[in-house]
């Protein structure tokens, strides 16, 4: 079998004629070739074939015209002759040559072989390990799976407990506020008297429309109807929010509990799957769709925030119902004992609102001045936001024209790579210098914000002094006393 690559063999139908006395002996032929390159295996693609040379040697020369021997031809297209050598054989490579040859073939082949061999012993390492690595990598999913059902079977069990004991507590806190509506549709009568008396102070602003001391005392010397109806009224809106409370925990608590019935029912069918199993297949990608929202750990504090929220709901609804129970036991006693001195409370208001005043004006002077510096700053940062584009520009710009370097001039050199990085810390540089604009634009804004709540503020404030100085303590000098409204009442 001959070899691809290599150089036929020289092949004839007839004897080999007796070379010619013509050519040059084979000492002398092999002499002439000693200072040639010796054969390589890998020159396989050589223009000429050992037969055509051996058929042209074999040849008998004559002495007559080249036209005579090839006929047809013209002279210009016949191949000269080459040198005649006598008495010898008329090779291309020496003998030492051949043997170099066959020696390198051989130790090609080997070294093949070699390689092969390695080759297929790792292939048989490979193909094992997959095998036992993918076992182990199932074994240790389904694991984990038989470990996730056990933790959703516990945390719906709490939830189970948890939701039936805030249902108990829901209803209990509904009754009472429905007394708590009857409680406080009873001092709509007196509440009628007690309006007249704080029409003056309704015409306060802002903030100050507060349910102060001076209220309290106005409201104490009508035998409080108005202070027990508002703390009835806030009750009564602390109940109502606390009960939206415990329907939101109540609202998680189901949510939560249905969430990890289903996540139950999947894990449970995932972790029953094996190999042998009906209705698995292939989903492409589906391990690159990252659809997880949470950790185990902040899935364990999810559930577990909603119980803490859902017991501190309820130890907050039992002590707002015993508070209430309480509010509703002393209140009508309490409407006709609240008697204190108006004035005294008005002398202090009076007192307050003057030193809050005079603190409002101190920072309003502060919140000026403060704004002037940030506005200051801004400028700053949006000319060293400019400087920055500037240098962004040239570096980008120097990026670009780089990119019509031709052919392997498109080198990532150390330039190449320098103003790549320069580039990424300037985006950074500006997106930080953004940030802090942002945020001094945010600031400024709630200095103004700041400074017109204040200044409105202190319109407010000059305007309860009016109306506590001028208005109600004038109004007191011919207001009824204490025990003429008690009798009133």
């Amino acid at each position: 079998m001959e070899l691809y690559g290599y150089p036929l063999k020289a092949k004839f139908n007839q004897p080999r004629p007796p070379p010619p006395k013509v050519l040059p002996a084979t000492s002398t032929m092999t002499a002439s070739y000693k200072n040639r390159i010796p054969y390589h295996p890998e020159s396989f693609s050589m223009p000429w074939m050992p037969n055509s040379y051996y058929k042209a040697a074999a040849l008998n020369p004559t002495l007559s015209p080249l036209t005579e021997s090839f006929p047809g031809l013209p002279p210009t297209k016949i191949v000269p002759f080459i040198s005649e050598r006598p008495n010898g054989v008329f090779s291309r490579h020496s003998l030492d040559d051949w043997h170099r040859s066959n020696m390198t073939n051989y130790k090609e082949s080997e070294t093949t072989r070699h390689n092969a061999e390695r080759l297929r012993a790792d292939l048989t390492r490979t193909i094992k390990d997959v095998y036992q690595q993918a076992k182990r990598a199932q074994g240790e999913s389904t694991k984990n799976l038989g470990e996730r059902v056990n933790d959703i079977e516990y945390w719906k069990s709490e939830l189970c407990i948890e939701l039936d004991a805030m249902i108990r507590e829901t209803n209990s806190l509904t009754d009472m506020q429905k007394r708590l509506e009857r409680a406080l549709a009873d001092t709509e009568g007196p509440f009628q008297v007690a309006h007249k008396c704080l029409l003056n102070r309704e015409k306060r602003m802002g903030i100050d429309l507060v349910n102060d001391d001076v209220e309290k005392q106005l409201i104490a010397e009508i035998k409080t109807i108005r202070s027990c109806r508002e703390r009835l009224q806030q009750c009564l809106d602390t109940v109502n929010c606390q009960l939206m409370c415990n329907k939101e925990a109540r609202q998680e608590l189901e949510k939560d509990l249905a969430d990890k019935q289903m996540g139950h029912h999947i894990d449970s069918k995932c972790y029953q799957l094996k190999n042998t199993s009906r209705g698995i297949h292939y989903y492409k990608g589906v391990e690159r769709v990252d659809a997880t929202v949470s950790v185990p750990e902040t899935w364990a504090r999810f559930t577990d925030n909603n119980i803490f929220r859902s017991q501190s709901a309820r130890a907050t609804s039992a002590k707002l119902r015993a508070s209430t129970e309480s509010l509703l036991m002393g209140t009508a006693d309490e409407m006709w004992r609240q008697f204190s001195k108006v004035n005294d409370a008005f002398t202090s208001r009076i007192t307050e609102t003057a030193n809050a005043k005079s603190k409002i004006q101190t920072h309003l002077a502060k919140t000026r001045q403060e704004i002037f510096q940030i506005e200051t700053k801004i400028q700053v940062i949006q000319k060293t936001i400019r400087d920055k584009e500037v240098q962004l520009k040239v570096a980008q710009t120097r990026l670009d024209e780089r990119t019509r370097r031709p052919n392997v001039e498109l080198c990532r050199d150390a330039a190449q790579i320098r103003l790549v990085q320069e580039v990424n810390e300037i985006n950074e540089t500006l997106r930080n210098l953004h940030q802090c604009l942002r945020a001094s634009e945010d600031m400024l804004q709630m200095l103004v914000r700041s400074k017109g709540v204040l200044e409105h503020d202190l319109v407010v404030k000059n305007n309860s002094l009016f109306i506590d100085q001028e208005r109600c303590m004038g109004m007191r000098k011919s207001y009824p006393s204490t025990v003429q409204i008690l009798g009133y009442v």
